[in-house]
């Protein structure tokens, strides 16, 4: 017997009309998540079996119901299905040969995507930090000739917090034909080695590249075996497909309870939590290897994710032996405050070290831009600057030292 009868069997046992509705919704786009969208098409879904069950419990909704009910035989969609992407990209890059994809051989158009909240930060300093962490990016993409987009609306009203991010992303694909790689950074990150080039020609064969390993994810099923609050994704149908297989789990309340729930039973040493979008990458890798493995790039050569508690309290050691440039463990290209939420009242951390590691890692990473214009910041847990070179008549004859790298 199918697992899609088993599902219509354990239905129609349900009582009560809404409760069947309500059920079959869920189920079902559990089903399109855990076989995958786009597998389940190929092979072909009994669509009409499951409507007859539907029928039988009445596709209208409640009299008071706030919401209408979403088409309770489709799954959540981020939108219309898109199959020829890759045509349809290339043929507008041979209209408009003045926008390329790379700006040279080795070196990708790339969009750094990143943004916050709609609304005010809960916390009175948050919105401070936020600005200080977007002030930190623009610095770093000035200097590699990245471009840079801020969001602040929430696009899809189902897809909150962790989620969010994924309609954004399909949006800019479509819209920015242009660009080869949308780079994705939470807001609560930040670059802290400013000189560190992404080295674009090791994933020349690569789709979606994000920082983890692949024994903790193939093998262990580990939900931090990767993190995607930082990850480079490709424009390209591939990555429209993934999308697509990615979101079903997304949208708020039960969907995303009981998706959650099927997370932390697969995935190893995963809390009792809603579905999250990093647990749910884990497993579309670990059950769809076949199909998207090779595709992915888990990098821990350097840090693409350096989790901020293993990082910021080093950066005096690191300033005493190392320079920017190597963006691994001596001088960690990103660090990322994870837990930390510094728009909110309550974290996974102690608000008050989260700030003021925030600090230092921005200070940090600020004092190899304010070198180059001849200051400092007296220490890395003071706003204040100082000059470190003397004033001249010349200034021209200091562009050679003005440089990032000791």
């Amino acid at each position: 017997m199918s697992i899609y009868r088993h599902l219509e069997l354990a239905i129609e046992k349900l009582q009560g009309e809404k409760e069947r509705e309500r059920m079959l919704r869920l189920v079902l786009t559990l089903v399109f998540f855990l076989c995958g969208a786009i597998a389940a098409a190929e092979n072909g879904f009994p669509q009409i079996r499951l409507r007859r069950a539907l029928a039988a419990t009445g596709s209208s909704s409640s009299e008071g119901d706030e919401e209408a009910p979403l088409d309770p035989p489709k799954p959540y969609s981020l939108g219309p299905k898109i199959s020829d992407w890759d045509r349809q990209r290339a043929e507008w890059l041979s209209r408009h040969p003045d926008r390329p994809s790379f700006l040279a051989p080795s070196k990708p158009r790339v969009l750094l995507v990143t943004g916050s909240s709609p609304n005010p930060c809960e916390n009175p300093v948050g919105d401070h930090f936020l600005l200080k962490a977007f002030k930190n990016k623009i610095d770093y993409c000035r200097l590699h000739g990245i471009d840079i987009f801020y969001n602040t609306a929430l696009l899809d009203a189902q897809m909150t917090g962790f989620w969010a991010k994924l309609p954004l992303l399909r949006t800019l694909l479509l819209a920015h034909p242009e660009v080869e790689f949308l780079w994705w950074m939470d807001s609560d990150a930040m670059f802290t080695d400013m000189t560190f080039e992404i080295p674009w020609d090791r994933y020349a064969a690569h789709n979606l590249v994000m920082h983890g390993w692949d024994e903790m994810v193939y093998e262990e099923h580990n939900w931090i075996g990767l993190n995607t609050g930082i990850f480079l994704l490709r424009n390209c149908q591939w990555s429209l497909d993934l999308l697509d297989v990615w979101a079903p789990m997304g949208p708020k309340g039960e969907i995303r309870i009981e998706a959650g729930k099927v997370l932390t039973a697969y995935l190893a040493e995963r809390p009792v939590f809603e579905a999250d979008d990093q647990s749910a990458m884990v497993y579309i890798l670990a059950t769809q290897r076949d199909r998207w493995g090779d595709k992915v790039y888990l990098e821990s050569a350097y840090y693409l994710h350096g989790f901020y508690d293993i990082v910021v309290d080093r950066y005096e050691e690191m300033m005493a032996i190392f320079h920017p440039g190597f963006g691994d463990q001596r001088w960690p290209l990103v660090t990322h405050f994870v837990g930390c939420k510094p728009c909110g009242k309550f974290g996974e951390y102690s608000v008050e070290r989260c700030l003021k590691q925030m600090d230092r890692a921005f200070n940090f990473g600020d004092n190899q831009i304010l070198k180059t214009y001849g200051f400092q910041h007296k220490s890395l847990a003071s706003r204040a600057v100082k000059k470190i070179r003397n004033e001249t008549t010349n200034p021209l004859s200091l562009s050679l030292d003005m440089k990032l790298v000791s």
